[in-house]
């Protein structure tokens, strides 16, 4: 298989690294409830999505005190990458989020809580509403500042986050000048003092009376509500705990709208999250807490919808795309249930086919032995995944001695991984707790996995592996569930543990996961593999499935079933087949890399062609099948007229361009087959095979 070298990869040093990082009650003595609610990257038994199903049982870890002891089992890593926080005493660490950078690092960085940017300053907080503008490969939206209050502070820590907020404590010394708070998919500012005194705003502020303000500065005027306070020039009188509430006005807003704007302009304290299925689809609701129940301005994210929100007609510009301005509590949105599955069709293969899928598994299986896997935890979990699928399809295929030999294989690996003394022993093909950042590690790490880079995508690979074989073994699911259950609730706790916290890497308002754990970039945070992300919760949903783990009062099948229902419509709606029409200049069909601040036709690891679309299809599960093909045939053979403009696919990602081509029609899958039989084994990547690369593009024609 081809592997690059380490030195090829992703993730090699903290300063050249891709990724990034729920609610009040992040807080160690507190649990929050979420309501029923890398360069070569890559599924089991399904289940209805979304609610808990009947069959479910508890699991080993589903309280506090038997997760802790499960926890303590495995160790501790030698020493955290975590460095000096700044962050409350008390709060779990908030890797992998969009507000990650302003928590890790030397320094705080610029975070993106759409549509505005905010950061950090030497005394203070500067926001802005970017200016976007695209390039032939990149929409890019970059911290700016317009609007900013000088608080006397000399230094900043966070002091409460959830799923979607987060607050900022501001400090001269070690006392507490006031707090902000900002949320994603809403554009106020709000800053409360935690005690009498003046603050100065670092553009001339308009006053209008009654309180209230305006800035004018880099072209974009912003309104200023005070509460428990008086305006006098450029300074702003506050008493203990009053307020001050920045807003930026829309183009072409007119003076009664931005009134309307103004009196929604409310300090905002959090957001709640709650997560629900029913009737084929999983529901989202964020309710922003503006006090006593009062209305906001709300922004949903372009294609997201405007369910129960009262729009003004205006709109921001954000990387993507126009976003609506709106009045209202919260963003409800819903997408389509995406079943979990590990299993291709194979049932209309002719039998010719059936008979060339047979000679092929038997070959690859028989390459198969103890130095087949990869010793860290992405190339390991990639190998593992690799096989499993082989065994499935032996399965599958009724080559029951194949079958056989292949589950010894891989059950002997998985046996080492999920050893919960494992990393007592030896250094490598085991998990270890770090007790600073509240997270499972495997060991070895990769590409920054000990820096929570990537969690997500490594963990899919082994859960998935898991899923397939243990499906019908309930020795093997009572022998791996202490270390399965806390790997998965390392990505994916349904709610916040003394142990884990809820939703480690997902964002329930962009829907997508971000990679990074620490976030050292002035873009934010990031994520390059959508489809890696994808994988990862339908792998959560599979092992939840055959394991009927639970987490509190909601399991691992309905949270992943959640998780991958919505990674996957934003991989369709957002990177596969992006709406790209506000941005001419942008000249490709696929988005491979999201950051909070701009969204690059580029990968971490390769110049060519095939890689921004290789990137999103990689690994190709089963449940692929669902929302790769978004746009169609057309977008499919737009995107391959990309990616392989020669018509070659002996290129890195050419097995799953194949795969991807036979989604267009019949005859492309014909054509696909001839080409993935012929493609040299140099090319198949990893994490993938030759029989599943032609079983899948077979139960396509």
């Amino acid at each position: 298989m081809l592997r690059l070298p380490r030195s090829a990869r992703r993730d090699q040093a903290p300063d050249a690294r891709r990724r990034v990082g729920v609610r009040r009650a992040s807080r160690l003595s507190t649990s929050v409830t979420v309501v029923t609610a890398v360069a070569m990257l890559v599924t089991a038994c399904t289940g209805p999505g979304g609610t808990d199903h009947p069959g479910e049982t508890t699991s080993p870890t589903t309280n506090g005190a038997a997760q802790a002891r499960a926890v303590a089992a495995l160790g501790d890593v030698a020493s955290s990458k975590a460095g000096a926080m700044r962050l409350a005493d008390g709060l779990l660490p908030p890797t992998n989020r969009w507000f990650s950078g302003l928590v890790f690092g030397a320094a705080p960085q610029p975070v993106f809580p759409s549509p505005i940017s905010w950061q950090v300053t030497d005394d203070g907080f500067a926001a802005g509403l970017p200016t976007v503008t695209a390039t032939e490969k990149t929409i890019a939206g970059g911290a700016t500042q317009q609007v900013g209050l000088d608080l006397g502070a000399t230094s900043t820590l966070v002091s409460d986050y959830d799923s979607v907020s987060v607050t900022v404590e501001h400090r001269d010394g070690s006392t507490v000048l006031g707090h902000t708070v900002v949320a994603e998919g809403s554009p106020l500012v709000t800053y409360t003092a935690a005690r009498a005194g003046t603050v100065t705003a670092t553009t001339p502020i308009d006053g209008t009376g009654d309180g209230t303000g305006t800035v004018t500065s880099g072209g974009r005027t912003w309104q200023l509500v005070v509460r428990d306070g008086t305006i006098d020039g450029d300074a702003i009188d506050l008493r203990s705990g009053g307020s001050v509430v920045l807003l930026p006005v829309p183009d072409g807003a007119t003076a009664a709208q931005t009134a309307r704007l103004v009196a929604a302009a409310r300090p905002l304290t959090g957001v709640a999250l709650d997560r629900s299925a029913s009737r084929g689809k999983q529901r989202t609701t964020l309710t922003y807490d503006f006090g006593s129940g009062d209305r906001g301005v709300l922004v949903p994210q372009p294609g997201q919808g405007t369910t129960g929100l009262e729009c003004t007609g205006l709109h921001y510009g954000t990387v993507q795309g126009p976003a609506p301005v709106c009045t209202g509590t919260a963003l409800r949105f819903a997408v389509d249930t995406v079943r979990p599955s590990d299993t291709l069709d194979l049932s209309g293969l002719s039998s010719s086919e059936r008979a060339a899928l047979v000679t092929q598994v038997r070959a690859d299986a028989s390459t198969v032995d103890a130095s087949s896997y990869a010793a860290d935890s992405y190339g390991g979990g990639k190998d593992l995944y690799r096989v499993a699928n082989l065994y499935r399809l032996a399965t599958q295929l009724d080559l029951s001695s194949v079958a056989d030999a292949l589950k010894t294989s891989v059950v002997d690996e998985l046996d080492q991984w999920f050893d919960p003394a494992g990393c007592g022993t030896r250094t490598a093909r085991c998990f270890a707790y770090d007790p600073t950042l509240h997270g499972v590690v495997g060991q070895e790490a990769s590409f920054g996995s000990d820096e929570f880079n990537d969690h997500h995508f490594h963990y899919g690979y082994v859960l998935s592996a898991a899923a397939v074989l243990a499906a019908d073994d309930p020795a093997l699911v009572s022998r791996w569930r202490t270390v399965a259950d806390l790997v998965a609730a390392d990505i994916a706790s349904p709610e916040a543990t003394a142990s884990f916290p809820a939703l480690r890497v997902y964002d329930p308002y962009v829907q997508h996961s971000w990679a990074s754990g620490f976030s050292p970039f002035a873009d934010g945070n990031n994520q390059e593999s959508s489809s890696e992300a994808v994988s990862a919760w339908n792998g959560v949903a599979l092992w939840g499935a055959v394991s009927g783990s639970s987490s509190g009062s909601s399991s691992l099948r309905s949270v992943g079933t959640w998780l991958l229902s919505n990674e996957a419509a934003s991989a369709g709606r957002d990177v596969l087949d992006p709406d790209l029409s506000a941005f001419p200049e942008f000249r490709h069909r696929v988005v491979s890399l999201t950051w909070g601040g701009k969204r690059d036709h580029a990968t971490w690891f390769s110049a060519a062609a095939a890689a921004p679309a290789g990137i999103e299809l990689i690994p190709m599960p089963a449940v692929a099948a669902s929302y790769v093909d978004a746009g169609g045939a057309a977008q499919i053979r737009r995107v391959l007229a990309e990616a392989v403009p020669d018509g070659r696919y002996d290129v890195q990602f050419g097995d799953y361009l194949l795969m991807y081509r036979a989604l267009a029609s019949r005859a492309d899958a014909a054509t696909a087959l001839r080409e993935a039989r012929a493609l040299p084994e140099a090319v198949v990547d990893s994490a993938n095979s030759r029989s599943y690369m032609l079983a899948w593009i077979m139960s396509r024609e």
